[in-house]
């Protein structure tokens, strides 16, 4: 039986750290990134590979891949975590701040796919699930940058199943609420319908469940883990 492998991004910690761990769990080889040498011990503590760098440099992102398929032969999954975008009110956020969440939170993903996806068409399918924000379908002044760009991610994350899924090639996007790794105060609590913040772990599964044979007929959509939180529909 083929072992699969996957890349994790800003997985030194919170959601990238938990699917990290999750996909590990279920026997993926993993490569781990971050900007920190503390994803070497976080690396260590689940049996993955640790890898210094930035989604937000090209280079990295070409080193990170070349270095995977160069150790395992081959690409079979992606999640395309990243770091927050600056925030502030709408009108006094600067061109520097718009271009830094271009970068962060959709180049990343159309940089990483350009280059692992031939890897996964030469073995004959994989996987991308991108960690988006339930801004994206809801936008939110709170999040100006996070909220824009992630709403653009879900078009390309459709234009990308549009144009791969008949060679067995998937990308998703999770759209978290309010998680664990950050704080919430009361008010906030109180405005989701489970009355909680999700955990970490609870993002882990639902990716690793993209990432499965189990989730194969699933391409090209906004999947929402977030409690309830959301109302359109």
């Amino acid at each position: 039986m083929v072992e699969k492998v996957a890349i994790v991004t800003a997985a030194s910690k919170g959601m990238g750290a938990a699917c990290a761990t999750e996909l590990s769990q279920q026997g993926y080889h993993v490569v781990m990134m971050a900007r920190h040498e503390e994803i070497n011990q976080v690396a260590s503590n689940i049996n993955a590979v640790g890898f210094i760098g930035s989604v937000t440099e090209p280079h990295d992102l070409q080193r990170l891949v070349s270095f995977t398929e160069e150790q395992y032969g081959r690409i079979d999954a992606v999640v395309n975590n990243t770091g927050h975008p600056p925030k502030g009110d709408l009108l006094e956020l600067t061109d520097n701040d718009w271009h830094n969440g271009l970068d962060l939170l959709l180049l990343n993903v159309a940089r990483v796919a350009k280059l692992a996806t031939p890897i996964m068409q030469k073995q004959g399918g994989g996987a991308f699930v991108n960690i988006s924000t339930f801004g994206a379908i809801e936008p939110s002044l709170k999040f100006p940058i996070s909220s824009s760009m992630r709403s653009a991610l879900a078009s390309y994350a459709k234009l990308f199943a549009d144009r791969y899924a008949s060679e067995n090639i998937r990308m998703n996007n999770i759209l978290p609420g309010f998680i664990d790794s950050y704080p919430a105060d009361e008010a906030t609590v109180n405005m989701i319908p489970a009355k909680r913040v999700g955990t970490v772990e609870e993002i882990a599964k639902t990716v690793a469940f993209l990432l499965s044979d189990g989730a194969a007929y699933i391409n090209g959509q906004n999947i929402r883990v977030d409690g309830g939180l959301t109302r359109s529909i």
